[in-house]
């Protein structure tokens, strides 16, 4: 083993991109415009800086610099200039592209990935997309046939929102950004709030793409590329993941190819001049990267994990025995209520409405790695490919509720409907008319339900009358999106379909957007293995009863794994990520809690049935519901409200709680 492998040697481009480009060739970009859209990302990239002026064109860069450090300057261009690149990620077959374009006669000035990209442009098309392994969004600008193309990697690990301004008018733009934000430092960005974007946020305590928060603002998909040509746009799907027909493959030969596969998915993504470690959180996923990189980093490997006084929350006993297996050099930090401090930071850094609590711990999770390293890789994805979530077991309570003769929940169901309507302050009869509803459902309608956290008949009751009128003109039933990708036909067995909707919609929704935005408020880069897209076709294309066999989550991977822990680490109940913040409103988040929810500025914002949130408030105060997950929804929203339609400047920066 060496130190640290030294692989082909090119720049990386781990970044922020923005830019503008005017459908009239002769109409310049405002030069001030593009240098005010790279401030607010350069958090992104404190490293260097650079843009791209030429009509009708405008790029911006910002960079955090991680291989070949004195090159890879961006904006980049072509032998003769005739296309731009801008480019944030990492692709790891670069040195086999850039092999096969120079065998064609390009001619290269760099030993760049970026480069291989807009020669592969050049060489390709867009097609060139598909021969990417790693984690990208780009946009090339062709001067020759006026056209902007933009893709984004398969997983969606790198995020890319555009927008079309005046489109069909003559002075008609596209403007795109790694961040949101950076679209509103254009005054021409109009800031409407949509409502099938915040129908899906309160469903998903996120915004899912092609949405964005603001009407007329758009996430391009993972997986899809977009060309602009003349106002004319296409936005093309050029991957998708494919779990039939099922491998014949015996449990051992499944072992080895899982441990090879998860082996040169870590080793390629170790290539680093600067200081690179790993995310310990003690789970499965996390502690399987750090086997790997053991496997290859002979010398100082670094780990970092967070914890919660509240023991149930806590995973750092488990996070200390793998680090002192592979004896790594381990930091830890322990979370407390006063962490929400960071609140103003997170509304602020991810550009829309966000409320997955486990952005408190990753925000400071991030902040104490980047004291120590410029890298890190982490376990993300082991869950979506091997079957790690608990929900994909079932949900026992329903189970043991469905034993009642059908006909009876059946003819239940109006008179329980009835009631919850009736008695709208009792959490009992709101709670046993869903269950009874649900439980008639199908399994897949079943688990559409357990990603939910505003039910349909709780946001009836959460939007204000007249709120409520406007979403029912808009198109967004957050069901029939997740129930629409378990059966588009890709996956034929139930837990395929679950794994498969998570891939597509909670994967880019929420876990990664929180990893990118909290990784890169500190100038973090984070690398995920288990998203190497390689492992995720050969895991889809596993049996279903390998992955998910005897009610044993992640089988194969904790099979494979046996040899690195042992039976008692492996199994074991998942913790999971989140935060503790339903003992935290009980406690020192009460006040805040307060004022965001009920306090003047909410009420004044017309959106919700202030009563209804207040009863909710009291509710989990009592304890008679379990309200965490969607206060801390409302009190995001609001903190997001407070950020981004209060203040006009995005350059404002967070906002102080």
């Amino acid at each position: 083993m060496a130190d640290y492998p030294s692989p082909f040697a090119g720049a990386r481009a781990v970044c922020g991109i923005t830019g503008k480009v005017n459908r009239d060739p002769a109409r310049p970009v405002d030069a001030e415009l593009i240098a005010r859209m790279k401030r607010c990302m350069a958090h992104r990239g404190p490293d260097d800086d650079g843009d791209y002026i030429v009509a009708p064109a405008g790029f911006g860069f910002q960079r955090l610099a991680i291989i070949d450090l004195s090159t890879g300057h961006q904006p980049m261009t072509n032998e003769d200039d005739s296309a731009v690149i801008i480019f944030n990620g990492e692709i790891y077959n670069f040195p086999e592209l850039r092999d096969q374009l120079m065998a064609l006669g390009h001619r290269f000035k760099t030993r760049s990935d970026t480069e291989t990209i807009l020669h592969g442009y050049e060489q390709w098309g867009t097609a060139v997309a598909e021969r990417l392994r790693g984690m990208f969004a780009f946009a090339i600008f062709d001067h020759k046939t006026g056209a902007l193309y933009m893709a984004r990697d398969r997983a969606g690990k790198k995020p890319l929102y555009y927008a079309r301004l005046r489109p069909g008018a003559p002075d008609e733009s596209l403007v795109f950004a790694s961040e949101m934000k950076s679209l509103l430092a254009d005054p021409s960005v109009e800031r409407r709030v949509d409502p099938a974007a915040l129908n899906h946020y309160f469903s998903y305590q996120y915004v899912p793409h092609p949405w964005t928060i603001f009407e007329g603002v758009k996430k391009l998909p993972p997986a899809h590329w977009l060309t602009w040509r003349a106002g004319q746009l296409r936005v093309e799907c050029y991957w998708r993941l494919e779990y039939e027909p099922k491998r014949r493959i015996s449990e051992e030969q499944a072992i080895e190819e899982t441990l090879e596969q998860v082996d040169e998915a870590v080793r390629i993504r170790l290539m680093s001049e600067v200081p690179l470690g790993c995310f310990l959180s003690g789970g499965i996923d996390s502690s399987a990267v750090v086997a790997m990189m053991r496997r290859h980093i002979a010398g100082d490997l670094k780990t970092f994990s967070i914890g919660f006084r509240e023991e149930k929350f806590n995973e750092l006993p488990y996070a200390r025995r793998a680090a002192k297996q592979f004896e790594t050099h381990h930091e830890e930090f322990i979370v407390e209520p006063r962490a929400l401090e960071c609140l103003g930071a997170l509304a602020w850094h991810f550009d829309e409405p966000f409320a997955d609590s486990s952005a408190i711990p990753t925000y400071y999770l991030s902040k104490m790695t980047r004291r120590y390293v410029t890298v890190a890789l982490n376990g993300d994805g082991g869950d979506e490919s091997f079957a790690g979530y608990t929900r994909y077991k079932g949900f026992p309570a329903f189970n043991r509720y469905g034993n009642i003769p059908r006909v009876l929940r059946r003819m239940a169901d109006a008179p329980l409907a009835f009631a919850a309507e009736m008695f709208p302050r009792s959490a009992g009869a709101e709670l046993l008319s869903y269950v009874n509803s649900i439980s008639l459902e199908c399994p897949e309608k079943l688990y559409v339900q357990s990603m939910i956290y505003f039910r349909e008949y709780q946001k009836r009751r959460l939007f204000s009358p007249q709120y409520r009128t406007v979403l029912n003109e808009a198109e967004g039933d957050s069901e029939m999106l997740t129930m629409s990708l378990m059966n588009d036909g890709v996956a034929r067995e139930l837990i395929d379909k679950m794994m498969y909707s998570d891939i597509r919609l909670y994967l880019p929704g929420a876990l990664l957007p929180k990893v990118d935005r909290m990784t890169m408020a500190v100038s973090l880069e984070g690398r995920s293995p288990f998203l190497d897209h390689k492992l995720m076709e050969f895991a889809a294309r596993l049996p279903a009863g390998l992955k998910f066999r005897d009610s044993t989550l992640k089988y194969l991977l904790k099979k494979a794994l046996l040899r690195f822990f042992p039976a008692d680490f492996l199994d074991r109940p998942k913790t999971g990520f989140g935060a503790p913040i339903g003992e935290w409103f009980r406690g020192e988040l009460l006040p805040l809690a307060q004022e965001y929810l009920i306090g003047g500025k909410a009420r004044g914002r017309g959106y919700f049935d202030t009563d209804y949130v207040g009863r909710m408030l009291t509710q989990h105060l009592d304890g008679s519901q379990n309200h965490s997950n969607r206060l801390w929804a409302l009190i995001m929203f609001e903190a997001w409200c407070r950020t981004f339609l209060d203040r006009p400047d995005p350059l404002a920066g967070p906002i102080t709680v």
